[in-house]
């Protein structure tokens, strides 16, 4: 095919999956944010360095591009990985050795997890006896990492923590519970019966059917509110909206990263030892994910031994950074002191974005969050995950700086 015949083709603006042929013969299937931007890639100047020689003969072979649009970029991804199992397209399949793919791996167990494992674990062994069901190949493992994090946001799931063996006593929730990415197989807060529901609906999801999976929900939606589970109700009638209005992290990368659509969290959090090696961090999440290339180191200079001294000379210092991004709200490590520290350093700068504190209880676990209501009903769970890579970030940093001392 050369870059004119694309003129025959009138490709959408929008996600799906795109298929090179020559004459009925599949060659080569790939997703893509945006189908028409994406096939026009192939007839760049450059694709032989971006994609090597091999697909630049593919492409020279092909006589005609075929492709079907999707709801959403997951979709896509899903439905890549089912057609390229189901037909094994010469470019694909070739492309890598079975070692090198990305598979979605659902455990045979009472509560079974849900992995993403690479091929050469199943072709080592691992895993093999302990497979309940197989989704895959998925050809990018990043993409498939962001895919997951998308599905466990509308169907938490157990992937490493312990079930709950003694449920006449208290069982410890793991960090996934506590924001809302495990359904409390860990602390006892889900039956059996209620986490193979779950597990249900997920490989329904990764089988490709988008449309019998909100079918299902919505029976299950009135049938419990027709027994008056009303929680429960709500909760499918949210999992049915967040699969119409999927936000798929692989698609923001591509698409909103200009125009500012996703939600970018920033968190900071002070280190030190009795007021030596004082340090702070800062930590982004954005998209619903962590945003390491943004992540911000500050030596305190000043305030040795003040945590809230500290943290204001942070923040002043992150603000004169006005090549930064100002993010939809700051996440504080502590509580009112911090929170009103924060809240004056950013009225004096004339900013006015939302502060939310995180208190800690006496094991240093959140206990709960105090200031921006609005905030903390909508990034509540953005808001503890940055937190979360603070606290990681800043000790991990502490650690480094003093073992030099030593």
């Amino acid at each position: 095919m050369e870059r004119t015949d694309l003129s025959t083709h009138e490709l959408p603006d929008s996600p799906g999956v795109y298929l090179f042929k020559k004459g009925r013969r599949l060659l080569y299937v790939g997703k893509a944010a945006s189908l028409r931007d994406r096939v026009r890639s192939y007839f760049g100047k450059d694709l032989a360095r971006g994609r090597g020689e091999r697909i630049v003969g593919m492409v020279a072979l092909a006589d005609r591009v075929e492709w079907q649009k999707t709801s959403s970029v997951l979709e896509a991804l899903i439905l890549e990985a089912a057609l390229i199992k189901r037909l094994q397209p010469p470019y694909n399949v070739d492309e890598k050795d079975n070692k090198s793919w990305n598979y979605v791996v659902i455990t045979r167990e009472d509560f079974p997890r849900v992995l993403l494992v690479r091929g050469r674990e199943l072709y080592q062994g691992r895993h093999k006896s302990d497979v309940q069901r197989l989704f895959g190949p998925f050809p990018e493992g990043g993409s498939l990492k962001e895919a997951l994090r998308i599905v466990r946001k509308i169907f938490p799931f157990r992937d490493m923590c312990a079930p709950c063996q003694d449920k006449a006593k208290p069982c410890k929730a793991c960090f996934n519970r506590q924001i809302g990415l495990c359904p409390g197989v860990c602390s006892g807060e889900t039956t059996k019966t209620e986490y193979a529901q779950t597990i249900r609906h997920i490989k329904e999801l990764f089988s490709g059917n988008f449309q019998g999976l909100k079918h299902r929900l919505a029976k299950e939606m009135k049938a419990a509110a027709k027994d008056e589970k009303f929680e429960k109700a709500k909760v499918l009638r949210r999992q049915i909206e967040a699969l119409e209005h999927i936000r798929d992290v692989s698609l923001l990368k591509e698409k909103v990263v200009s125009s500012g659509g996703a939600a970018r969290i920033e968190a900071f959090d002070v280190a030190h030892t009795a007021g030596q090696e004082t340090v702070a961090v800062m930590t982004v999440v954005y998209g619903g994910g962590p945003y390491k290339a943004a992540y911000r180191k500050f030596t305190i200079r000043s305030a040795k031994n003040n945590d809230v001294a500290a943290l204001s000379e942070a923040l002043e210092r992150r603000l004169g950074h006005t090549e930064w991004p100002l993010p939809r709200a700051f996440a504080i490590d502590g509580g009112k002191a911090q929170v009103n520290a924060v809240q004056r350093v950013l009225k004096k700068a004339g900013i006015g974005i939302p502060v939310v504190g995180i208190v800690k209880d006496e094991r240093h676990r959140p206990s709960h969050l105090i200031g921006d209501r609005r905030a903390i009903e909508a990034y509540e769970r953005d808001i503890l995950l940055a937190n979360a890579e603070a606290h990681r970030f800043a000790i991990t940093w502490h650690r480094k700086r003093r073992g030099k001392l030593v």
